[in-house]
């Protein structure tokens, strides 16, 4: 595809940019002069990318790739706190994609170096890059173990984000069956970089990554709005068996929850049970990946309510808790009637099940509740087996 866009081809896509792409395709013939498939396909990327990377989704001096790029690359917010990650004089960054965290590394260091074998794809990062004005990164169209191969340089850091997709387009996780393969390549990374970036899928388990990686110095469980993006690893040339793991949970009001541990301090943690006092609390899904099941409960002075509902409480509020807070309005039995009279007439809240027989589904089906409401539900166990159901307020 020509670019940038001639002005008339930029002006179908302002257009068009919020209409459905299948109907634009099938009135292509209304705009004989125009390249009508490919805007299309433009137009589709820039929809997919408007949550993730708003900016550049408005931008009209962009050239966008295949929707599949779009959906692999990094949210402006994921690639952002990465950013906050790195410093130094040279960087590469080894899977470069659509060019999102090469773009946003290149206000942290110096020297970016971005390396995609994907010609086409560079071609498109490359002419994007000049027309974000970003001049301190240099493209490279070849492979990323040929690159660190064959150049001179060593880094401060790189980073990589090994393609999880098999031939079949199947979706894949473990270190070893993605691409580059990190195990395999370990010792050419640690010897060209002085630290190195790993992101992985939120689907690899931590305790076997760290086992497998060997060299990780410390690692980010990243959450976005409560929803695990990612897991990042940061690899040295020392060994390291227990790393800082921190969890970060990015909000959408710009602010972000944070907690801290290793496995030491987990392990030496001892939770305290109690029934439920004035406040409820559930940590963010980044603090459960990370494996905080006591130390979050022993850091903030809370008592669980069961060893696997992984829920807390306390009587005094701790408003710097990562996670959602709640304040207990009642403690009911696992029964619809006592529970609707709590609801008013429409009988409508928000129901979370935790260490519980039933499902959400079955929940609502059993107790005729409907989604919706101020209330939050929480059915759970308490300490003597039996189900319970906490009435909440959010705070």
């Amino acid at each position: 595809m020509e670019y940038p866009l001639p002005a008339a081809a930029r002006q179908y896509v302002a257009e068009h940019l919020h209409d459905d792409p299948a109907q634009l395709a099938l009135q292509a013939r209304r705009y004989p002069g125009l390249p009508v498939p490919d805007l299309v396909r433009q137009i589709q990327a820039r929809q997919k990318a408007r949550t993730k990377l708003p900016t550049w989704a408005e931008n009209p001096d962009l050239i966008f790739p295949p929707t599949l790029s779009v959906e692999q690359a990094s949210s402006a917010r994921t690639a952002a706190f990465k950013a906050s990650l790195v410093q130094g004089q040279r960087l590469a960054d080894l899977t470069g994609g659509f060019g999102v965290d090469s773009a946003h590394f290149a206000a942290s260091v110096a020297e970016v170096h971005y390396v995609e074998r994907n010609a086409a794809l560079a071609d498109v990062v490359r002419y994007n890059l000049a027309q974000l004005g970003i001049q301190n990164v240099q493209c490279h169209t070849e492979d990323a173990v040929h690159f660190l191969r064959n150049t001179p340089d060593t880094f401060d850091w790189l980073y990589l984000d090994p393609a999880r997709r098999d031939t079949a387009a199947k979706k894949i996780f473990r270190l070893q069956d993605c691409e580059p393969d990190v195990l395999r390549i370990m010792p050419l990374l640690l010897h060209k970089g002085r630290s190195v970036l790993l992101k992985t899928s939120p689907m690899l388990d931590i305790e076997q990554a760290i086992q497998e990686l060997r060299h990780v110095r410390r690692l980010w469980v990243l959450a976005v709005d409560n929803e695990c993006k990612e897991v990042l690893y940061e690899l040295s040339p020392e060994p390291a068996v227990d790393p800082e793991r921190y969890t970060v949970n990015l909000l959408r009001n710009g602010q972000q929850q944070e907690f801290r541990l290793n496995r030491a301090r987990e392990a030496r943690a001892i939770a305290r049970y109690a029934e439920p006092q004035q406040y409820l609390y559930e940590p963010n899904v980044a603090v459960l990946k990370a494996g905080a099941f006591r130390s979050i409960g022993t850091a903030y002075e809370m008592l669980k309510l069961h060893q696997h509902s992984h829920l807390y409480t306390s009587d005094v509020l701790r408003p710097e808790f990562p996670g959602r807070i709640f304040r207990i309005k009642a403690v009911e039995k696992y029964d619809g009637q006592a529970l609707r009279t709590h609801l008013g007439p429409e009988a409508r809240a928000h129901v979370t099940t935790r260490n519980f027989p039933d499902t959400v589904a079955e929940f609502r089906h059993r107790t005729g509740i409907r989604e919706g409401g101020d209330l939050y539900l929480f059915a759970t166990t308490n300490l003597e087996g039996k189900l319970m159901v906490l009435v909440c307020e959010k705070l």
